[in-house]
């Protein structure tokens, strides 16, 4: 059975840590990650963009998902990532999704707010709970582009949460979709960070937020990879996060440039071999490390 979102953050809050969302396209990637939940004792935020229901089928990814936290140790929950197509938003919820989001923060406040209630409302009567995001976060990954960032305004996001009865709140506070975040040097607004949460009640939820590791991106080079000017978040600034009101942190970016890495350097060193398994393999091995550093970062280890 899929675990409760609102639980898992509510206890991250009260506690001062976050639990990390983690996106998926495919099995490899969700072993990997459960895997470094389990190995850690952590909580673990499973999560399925439009774009990844669109490549591999909301039910396939739903069934595997549901497996992987039947047979998993630890709270596996499945959340729908920027929900923009009411349609799918709505099938996510009749499947039992642990949570869905309903991303209208391009849209004006107003009506940012009545998209937002009105799934607030349908995913309530399910048992489900739903985030929302104010402000929006610059970059481009998946289906979700902004080419500017809009801080959260904290009176806007106390009206905001009070109005639309959202159970988590996305802000906006300086990253960026995608592994091109920074042209200058990475810095997240903490004061603003600090006056949204003492203004809100419900656990916060920080986009953009992936560290496009060095290493990582050194190893995908090395065997052909062209990720000239990429950039992430630091660490330290996700830790500083997390103590100033972070409680869950989205992660899809490092993930994708690790499965790349993994498999250019099987594919380089070993050319003859065609099974997938031998490709695939490494790639899911390196998703679980990813993910357990970040797990160690994020504070939720042995919090499961």
């Amino acid at each position: 059975m899929l675990a409760d979102t609102k639980k898992i953050l509510e206890k991250a809050r009260k506690n001062n840590y976050a639990v990390g969302h983690f996106n998926i396209n495919n099995l490899e990637t969700l072993q990997g990650i459960v895997q470094a939940a389990n190995n850690l004792k952590a909580p673990v935020i499973i999560a399925t963009s439009e774009g990844a229901i669109g490549y591999a089928g909301i039910n396939f990814l739903y069934e595997l998902s549901r497996t992987a936290s039947e047979l998993s140790q630890v709270p596996v929950a499945l959340h729908l990532d920027h929900g923009k197509d009411l349609q799918v938003i709505r099938q996510a919820i009749q499947l039992g999704y642990s949570s869905v989001m309903i991303d209208a923060s391009h849209e004006p406040f107003e009506k940012n707010i009545r998209l937002t209630k009105t799934i607030v409302q349908l995913a309530h009567r399910q048992g489900i709970s739903a985030e929302a995001e104010l402000g929006t976060i610059g970059g481009a990954e998946d289906s979700v582009s902004a080419k500017n960032i809009i801080y959260t305004d904290p009176e806007k996001a106390q009206e905001f949460v009070a109005r639309t009865g959202c159970d988590f709140l996305a802000v906006a506070i300086g990253t960026s979709h995608g592994a091109y975040k920074f042209k200058g040097q990475a810095g997240l607004n903490m004061e603003l960070l600090k006056q949204i949460r003492q203004r809100t009640k419900v656990p916060l939820v920080l986009h953009g937020a992936s560290g496009v590791p060095p290493e990582i991106v050194r190893q995908a080079e090395k065997y052909g990879a062209d990720l000239m000017g990429v950039k992430g978040v630091p660490d330290s600034q996700i830790k500083l996060a997390v103590k100033n009101g972070i409680n869950k942190i989205n992660i899809d970016t490092d993930l994708r440039i690790a499965f790349d890495a993994a498999v250019r350097k099987v594919l380089y060193e070993q050319p003859k071999d065609f099974d997938s398994r031998h490709l695939l393999g490494p790639a899911r091995e390196l998703i679980t490390k990813v993910a357990e550093k970040k797990i160690k970062i994020f504070g939720s280890e042995g919090k499961a």
